[in-house]
């Protein structure tokens, strides 16, 4: 069981009200259709999802991680793609938090919570022969005077169709590898910004995944996040905020698919008595409670130390927040995985079919381990982390 403050406590009240009485009823029909909605993320900005990295002054909670990963594991209990929406958005604004200057987050924020604007914001890093290896990027960023002129292709970027800003990664000394690339936010209207093809998906339906073409955008030094040179760490920093909300979404799938396959083992009978009273079944369900609470834990644990601003090693445990974090979104997606398809097993032949909600929650569960970093790659990180205490 989590021991949230009262702050936390109320948002995932908030949460679960809105995912159980407005998100719920929409979760198949936004899987079947695919259609992004935005009857949804209307929702979420009244009830202030889309703000809670920004500032106090714009509605926002101050950039805390925990208020993301509580919300973000609510939504995800009844739908996956509705609930990558506000997680990919505020992965989005990160850079911007970490990053911008005063002038430009004033900007942006103020844009963000424009009271008649539902303005998305996305993160634009992935590119067609650059995924797990982002530091090969081809999207180039050619200073002329006093411009910047930006030329590439992004891939699979989360919102990229629907976003009214982006924050893109691009080359601007390509010589000098990671620390030759730069950080931007572009905006959609910027002649030369092009919606490219939508990727039709396994799972995540609802939720695009779109390519970003730019052709010759012409940015100033004030698009410009930071400086030269530093857009990989601001990547880097992003990505290790946001693996313990990737690592609440998993949770919340795993979560959803379990609560659904106990109810129905409750109720169905076979052989004479309710599947709850096999064995079998109870050992598996044991199992899946069990994944599910291990992964709550480590995903708060990570959201926890961030939250305190321990952005560097805790040399106290000898943890580091780094490592937490990759930690918090490897174990998860792994559980998200293993209990949503235990889900489908228990269900049955039912499982397997589209008018039950466990089988497009194995199909949602399955992204969490490809996106924000591969699980192959979290686990580097963990073990080079752990290479360099045990060697330090």
């Amino acid at each position: 069981m989590l021991n949230l403050t009262e702050k936390h406590a109320l948002i995932q009240k908030i949460a679960e009200k809105l995912a159980k009485e407005k998100v719920a009823p929409r979760a198949k029909e936004i899987d079947s259709t695919g259609a992004f909605p935005w009857d949804l993320v209307d929702l979420y900005k009244k009830q202030g999802f889309l703000y809670l990295m920004l500032p106090e002054k714009f509605g926002g909670l101050d950039g805390d991680i925990t208020s993301l990963c509580v919300v973000t594991e609510e939504l995800a209990k009844v739908s996956g793609a509705s609930s990558l929406i506000p997680l990919a958005h505020h992965v989005g604004v990160m850079p911007i938090m970490i990053a911008g200057n005063e002038e430009q987050k004033d900007y942006l924020y103020s844009k963000i919570a424009a009271p008649d604007n539902l303005c998305v914001v996305a993160f634009a890093l992935t590119e067609p022969e650059a995924g797990s290896d982002a530091s090969h990027m081809r999207t180039y960023a050619t200073k002329d005077g006093d411009y910047y002129y930006l030329n590439g292709k992004k891939a699979m970027i989360t919102n990229g169709a629907n976003a009214q800003i982006y924050s893109v990664f691009a080359a601007t000394d390509s010589k000098k590898r990671t620390a030759g690339i730069s950080a931007f936010y572009v905006e959609k209207d910027y002649p030369g910004v092009i919606i490219g093809k939508s990727e039709d998906k396994m799972g995540m339906i609802g939720s695009d995944i779109t390519e970003l073409i730019f052709d010759n955008v012409r940015l100033t030094k004030d698009n410009l996040l930071g400086k030269e040179g530093q857009g990989w760490d601001i990547a880097m920093s992003t990505l290790n905020l946001s693996r313990p909300a990737v690592g609440a979404q998993a949770v919340g799938l795993a979560q959803g698919a379990l609560d659904y396959a106990v109810d129905y083992a409750w109720k169905r009978v076979q052989f004479g008595q309710k599947l709850a009273d096999f064995e079998g079944i109870q050992f598996m369900v044991a199992d899946m409670a069990t994944k599910v609470e291990a992964a709550r834990a480590l995903v708060y644990d990570a959201a926890h130390l961030l939250d305190m601003k321990v952005y560097e090693r805790d040399k106290m445990s000898a943890i580091g927040v780094d490592k937490l974090s990759a930690m918090a979104k490897v174990y998860s997606a792994d559980v998200a995985m293993s209990v949503t398809t235990d889900a489908v097993q228990i269900l049955g032949g039912y499982g397997y079919t589209k008018e039950y909600p466990v089988e497009r929650m194995m199909r949602d569960a399955k992204a969490t381990q490809i996106y924000e970093g591969t699980n192959q790659v979290q686990r580097i990180v963990i073990a080079r982390d752990v290479f360099r205490h045990l060697h330090a």
